[in-house]
């Protein structure tokens, strides 16, 4: 028995928030929103603000889950941590992670991918 997306999508961020206090993250906030903007997890880990983006797949035959983040995702989830670090007026370190979360057969295969991405220049 399989989940459906949506279910797998709920499953993949209990799975991750799970796998990061395990880790010694302290979770800050679940599904963040900013207007239309979503953030899956924001937590904080050694004074850094660590904005999570949650990926989850039943299968990896068109790649990895973590590859589905994209640009314009990306983009997004920047325009979020901004309002949110102005919000509860954070002045330190911000850094991106994707938790990938792979189902096999029954099982959940959780990776964490520190500094998944970093914000552009421009």
């Amino acid at each position: 028995m399989g989940y459906n997306s949506q279910n797998l999508g709920e499953k993949g961020e209990k799975e991750a928030r799970n796998f990061l206090e395990k880790e010694g993250y302290l979770i800050l906030e679940m599904n963040w929103r900013f207007k239309k903007l979503e953030v899956d997890i924001i937590a904080k880990k050694n004074d850094e603000l660590i904005i999570v983006e949650v990926k989850a797949r039943s299968t990896d035959v068109f790649g990895e889950p973590e590859m589905f983040v994209s640009k314009k995702k990306q983009k997004n989830l920047i325009k979020a941590a901004n309002e949110y670090i102005l919000l509860i007026d954070f002045n330190g370190e911000t850094r991106f992670d994707i938790v990938s979360i792979l189902q096999n057969n029954e099982n959940l295969v959780v990776k964490h991918i520190p500094g998944a991405f970093y914000p552009s220049i421009n």
